[in-house]
């Protein structure tokens, strides 16, 4: 199954470049126009054709959640392969057609994280998160100029998930193994493909003058101006590509995981892209994007080990540890952090994103004023304070089931407890809560409000 699944997606491709290739008297498409499809255009076909390919097939044979995420995959792909196509014969739009352009894109990928939000309780989570969390490396081809590590950085913030699927599979089937590989694969050729191809920014045409594709049309190929001679007409469209709220009657309503407030993942350097929510945005500038005051700190500073001002730092391990140490870990953003051996106490403060791994803690791992964070044991810890945090995941291991978890002042707050078969069962802490007086004292009690 997986073997046909993957010689259809391959046909597929063939098929896109025979297509592209054909001409019908001047309705062809950008590549018609050229007689061929762009090189970079067929470097991407083997991208798709390969891992992606590969992943897709994976994704059937396990089936489920994991096949419906692959199959929005897809979709995210194939817009992006005809953005290529329109930009191997077109010369640069202004920032408006861009964003445009970008829009279906954009749509599919909140989809996908939209998907892994509303499957929490999914046996697959894991895999959908590994998914979710580095889908927005498609959002390369509006980044400028290093589109490369823009796509490593969304790689590496899907290491927390793969490694957890890796670890729950590895004894169990050698297929998720595969998946993971595969997946981390497409992620590894794209860098590689944008290296080659797109390395300061997406490559438009320099040699065709002045055309555009529209981007209402269903194959991105029913209309072209060239010249002067189609100024006006190129003017009125884009003109009502551009009318604002009249483009979104169409639109479903935006809940809550899709808003950028709301989850963060939809925030990434540069700002939204103005037609609306985008899991990406356009070419960052300086004036959006403010230089960096403090530089990023990993030292042990006594018997303090600081881990201060790291930005998108996927990498991180602390080995060289004795039992009276401590970790600190200030204003570290989108970053994951592995300490090993056994260590005194652990501390985030001021984190966001940050994902902390540990094997052993005597004392407290304690987390202050953070936002979605999370905490995986390897070992033991006897106590984990959770304290001024919007949105903390802790996932426990079998030894550390006796583990005391103290919050205050806190939201979105989960324990993830291993069952005998290996996989998690996600447990909320209480936000809420009943006091009463007895006649002697006052009882507190974890409540739920109906409604």
């Amino acid at each position: 199954m997986a073997e046909l699944v993957g010689l259809v997606q391959r046909l597929e491709v063939a098929v896109g470049r025979l297509e592209a290739m054909s001409s019908s008297g001047g309705g062809g498409g950008p590549a018609a126009a050229s007689g061929a499809v762009s090189v970079y255009v067929v470097a991407y076909d083997n991208l798709i054709s390969g891992p992606v390919a590969q992943y897709t097939a994976l994704s059937q044979k396990i089936g489920g959640d994991v096949q419906k995420h692959a199959e929005l995959m897809k979709q995210a792909f194939s817009y992006q392969r005809q953005l290529l196509v329109t930009a191997s014969s077109s010369q640069k739009p202004s920032d408006s057609v861009l964003t445009s352009l970008l829009a279906p894109m954009s749509k599919v990928i909140q989809e996908v994280q939209s998907f892994r939000e509303k499957n929490r309780s999914s046996p697959v989570f894991n895999h959908l998160s590994a998914v979710s969390e580095s889908v927005p490396a498609l959002g390369w081809v509006a980044m400028a100029p290093k589109p490369g590590p823009y796509v490593k950085e969304m790689q590496d913030a899907a290491m927390f998930y793969t490694n957890r699927v890796l670890k729950d599979y590895k004894e169990k089937d050698k297929m998720h193994v595969e998946w993971v590989s595969t997946y981390v694969s497409i992620w590894t050729e794209l860098q590689a493909y944008i290296k080659q191809h797109h390395t300061t920014g997406l490559s438009w045409s320099k040699t065709v003058s002045h055309i555009l594709v529209c981007s209402v049309c269903p194959t991105w190929s029913g209309c072209l101006w060239s010249g002067d001679s189609g100024a006006a007409s190129h003017n009125a469209l884009f003109a009502s590509i551009n009318k604002g709220a009249d483009i979104t009657k169409g639109l479903k309503h935006v809940s809550d995981d899709q808003k950028t407030h709301k989850n963060p993942t939809l925030k990434v350097q540069g700002g939204p892209l103005p037609s609306g929510p985008k899991p990406f945005a356009a070419r960052p500038t300086a004036a959006a994007s403010p230089a960096r005051t403090l530089p990023p700190v990993l030292e042990l500073d006594g018997k303090k080990w600081k881990v201060e001002n790291q930005e998108g730092a996927h990498g991180l391990v602390i080995s060289d540890t004795e039992l009276k140490q401590v970790v600190y870990a200030f204003k570290c953003n989108n970053s994951t952090l592995q300490v090993k051996g056994k260590i005194n106490s652990i501390i985030l403060d001021n984190c966001k994103k940050l994902g902390l791994v540990f094997d052993d803690v005597v004392g407290i791992v304690e987390v202050i004023n953070c936002k979605d964070v999370k905490v995986q044991v390897m070992g033991k810890v006897p106590t984990i304070s959770i304290n001024k945090t919007d949105g903390c995941h802790v996932y426990l291991n079998k030894d550390s089931l006796s583990c005391e978890i103290i919050s205050a002042k806190s939201s979105e707050m989960n324990v993830l407890v291993p069952n005998k078969d290996g996989e998690y069962t996600e447990i909320p802490v209480p936000e809420q809560f009943k006091t009463v007086w007895d006649g002697s004292k006052l009882v507190t009690t974890a409540t739920e409000i109906a409604g």
